[in-house]
């Protein structure tokens, strides 16, 4: 069963009206195991009080990802792109080049939000970009994610642990689509996917990627965000925590 539609894209607010410190980590290309452990470890750093809520902006090589409600799935493609069943939430989606993903860690207890709370608000950060952009975009009830004309643009998958979030969203920029062909796309049969240079292809992926970045910065209020001069994988990270 596909989802329903939802034509409303909503007008959500900012979930803080006093901003908080945050850290961002650009990655660049990264694979995703490598993405996911690293997510592990700061989430480590985020219990200890090492590091504050942390964006992590990147792109993974073509991998095919499970989650928890289809981790028990065997998954037969006709091609040669690598399946990795994961913790987050969901069913299964692809990444690869051309589609910023952004890892959201947020200490959820901390801010006192719950985890429906944060889906909505990266959700609406995908439609306030894309309405920059001149794209409308809606959520689907019971379907996280956003869609334009009924087509997937934008998939969201998180997992959270003892109160703080992990993995985050994939925005579909400029990219080959054809593996989302040998699969349901989030389990739904026949849910068709688009990307961003379908309707902007002037827009690249760069540019999509700090567009999606501000305005889930500005969704979950996040203000003096640092930038730390680090490799992804030197973890754990020696950063004090701006409390």
């Amino acid at each position: 069963m596909r989802p329903t539609a939802s034509h409303s894209p909503g007008t959500g607010r900012a979930l803080a009206a006093v901003g908080v410190p945050g850290m961002l980590i650009q990655c660049g290309r990264l694979d995703y195991e490598t993405a996911w452990a690293l997510q592990h470890r700061l989430v480590e750093d985020r219990l200890a009080g090492r590091c504050p809520d942390t964006l992590l902006l990147l792109e993974h090589a073509p991998v095919y990802t499970l989650g928890v409600r289809a981790r028990h799935r065997s998954v037969a493609t006709t091609n040669a792109i690598p399946v990795v069943v994961t913790d987050r939430g969901g069913d299964i989606t692809y990444h690869g080049p051309g589609q910023p993903v952004l890892y959201v860690l947020v200490d959820l207890a901390r801010r006192s939000l719950g985890i429906h709370a944060l889906v909505q608000a990266l959700e609406q950060a995908v439609i306030d970009m894309l309405a920059e952009l001149d794209v409308t975009a809606v959520r689907h009830a019971g379907a996280p994610g956003v869609y334009v004309d009924d087509r997937k643009i934008a998939a969201l998958g998180l997992r959270v642990r003892a109160g703080r979030s992990y993995h985050g969203l994939a925005l579909n920029a400029r990219m080959d689509l054809t593996p989302f062909y040998a699969i349901d796309p989030c389990g739904y049969p026949g849910l068709r996917v688009t990307q961003l240079a379908d309707w902007r292809p002037d827009i690249d992926i760069v540019d999509a990627g700090e567009r999606l970045l501000a305005q889930v910065q500005r969704r979950l209020a996040y203000t003096d965000v640092s930038i730390p001069s680090m490799n992804p994988t030197d973890v754990p990270l020696r950063l004090d925590a701006r409390r």
